[in-house]
């Protein structure tokens, strides 16, 4: 009898990690970045930067530089902005030929997602995907910083980012990591049990060897509504294809049916490890 009540206990929880992948969306990857049908043009050039683009507002020789960029980001050049309640000042880089990770990092996403210093491009300031009912929203989420439904020109309510938001390791609220040349390893007691339960896929720039948030530490821009999970040290997931939302690198689907569910703050605890169940003495590991 016990013998017959661990076999279906085994399934039920194989059953429960199979329920959490997916298979490959209907809709294209790209999803919102495939800009209207425009496709990869609408942020990258093959040819001539911006100019090949047709989007040359001034005459930047740094144009297309990094990562064949097609928009005239100029505007942003040298701007100063504040986030993460005041505590964080960022100094934009002064062309695309500068060497920090705020270039590809930052850079190039204000260069469409900024509403106060940048052109909005094809920009609606409007979320593409749907959102779950549990989101409870009364308006369009905005898309545009500096331009997001309260004060103008104001970053102050956007999450820490740039040179000076550094990730850390160790204390009563960071991860046990260890971190050599801006790579964090999570390989401490607690860091490495997350990493087993869920995963680190977030990916910090490297400045001064010090890891820090940008952009695409939590966003990856290629790839909107899902999450390859391979069997590697930086996940203890099943191997599989997990939702995920809003262009974020990790399992990540406040459309889950389940209740308990805790990916979503799963994907939060990357870095915010005191909000964590390893760190407050919990045994309970990603539930879908």
């Amino acid at each position: 009898m016990k013998r017959s009540f661990l076999v279906a206990l085994t399934f039920l929880a194989a059953a429960g990690f199979a329920g959490a992948q997916m298979t490959k969306p209907s809709t294209d990857v790209l999803g919102a970045h495939l800009n209207y049908g425009r496709g990869c043009t609408a942020c990258h050039s093959p040819h001539s930067g911006a100019s090949g683009n047709g989007n040359a507002k001034s005459a930047d020789p740094a144009s297309g530089v990094t990562s064949l960029w097609g928009e005239d980001v100029s505007s942003l050049y040298g701007k100063t902005i504040t986030t993460g309640g005041g505590k964080f000042v960022e100094v934009l880089p002064a062309s695309m030929s500068a060497t920090t990770p705020d270039v590809a990092g930052m850079l190039t996403c204000l260069g469409c997602h900024d509403g106060n210093y940048a052109p909005r491009a094809m920009m609606k300031n409007k979320v593409y995907e749907p959102l779950p009912a549990t989101y409870g929203i009364s308006n369009s989420i905005p898309t545009l910083m500096g331009n997001n439904g309260t004060s103008t020109a104001s970053y102050v309510n956007e999450h820490p980012m740039g040179l000076s938001a550094k990730i850390s390791c160790g204390g009563s609220s960071n991860w046990d990591c260890a971190q050599s040349n801006g790579v964090i390893s999570m390989k401490g007691a607690n860091s490495s049990r997350f990493v087993t339960n869920y995963g680190f896929f977030v990916q910090p720039g490297n400045y001064n060897n010090s890891a820090v948030v940008v952009c695409t530490t939590c966003h990856d821009p290629h790839v909107m509504n899902v999450v390859s999970v391979t069997n590697s040290s930086t996940s203890g997931l099943p191997a599989g294809t997990y939702s995920t939302m809003f262009f974020l690198r990790a399992p990540y689907n406040p459309n889950d049916t389940n209740p308990l569910s805790n990916q979503t703050a799963q994907f939060c605890r990357q870095c915010h490890a005191d909000k964590s169940n390893e760190m407050n003495g919990s045994s309970a590991r990603t539930v879908f």
